[in-house]
């Protein structure tokens, strides 16, 4: 494993998870329930949704290195465009609204196997197709070091999972969701720029 990686692909990704609907969702069902329960699915639905990430990563460098790059590097535009640009309004109303509905459906029975099974439904849905899921598959495949990329990813996104169960409604009265999009879409466009260049170059 190298340290380097992991350190790049866990600030990267828990700075871009930061703005999620999920990180969201998970606030709320922990401002509900027992927040060990909501963490175990939380956090098994971010390493499962890594596993995928990565291996699509693992796909990606079965291209020709040029043309990888050029992908990797249209990839990390997109996501730079949708964080500088995107809605994010609507985002952040489908993360509340979403643990809003899976606390109503836990209202009748909350045990520790429903209240996890619910979590992880609801993180598990809503991070397909994620910038963080997009972003870590690009990693894997930039660097050709799935095991770095895999373990910075998950503890990133487990971190802030944590932080949102945890003391999310305290940290979101000193953080802007807005600032937080802005400084990922940079982040992002600069490694777009990166793998650009590194296709021009060839």
């Amino acid at each position: 494993m190298d340290p380097l990686v992991i350190l790049i692909v866990f600030g990267v990704i828990a700075i871009a998870e930061l703005p999620d609907k999920s990180l969201f969702a998970s606030l709320v069902l922990g401002s509900r329930y027992r927040a060990s329960w909501v963490f175990a699915g939380v956090a098994t639905a971010f390493l499962v949704h890594v596993i995928i990430a990565v291996a699509a990563g693992g796909l990606l460098t079965l291209l020709p290195h040029h043309v990888l790059d050029v992908v990797v590097a249209v990839l990390f535009a997109a996501g730079a465009l949708l964080l500088l640009f995107g809605p994010e309004e609507a985002q952040v109303e489908e993360g509340i609204d979403e643990g809003v509905d899976a606390s109503r459906h836990l209202a009748a029975s909350p045990s520790w196997r429903r209240v996890a099974l619910t979590s992880f439904g609801v993180v598990f849905v809503g991070e397909w197709g994620d910038i963080t899921q997009i972003a870590t598959a690009n990693y894997a495949a930039r660097y050709h070091d799935p095991i770095s990329v895999g373990v910075g990813a998950t503890l990133a996104l487990w971190a802030v999972a944590a932080l949102a169960i945890t003391a999310g409604k305290r940290v979101l009265d000193y953080v802007s969701v807005r600032i937080v999009r802005r400084v990922t879409g940079l982040i992002l466009a600069g490694f777009a720029a990166l793998s650009a260049w590194s296709a021009i170059m060839g």
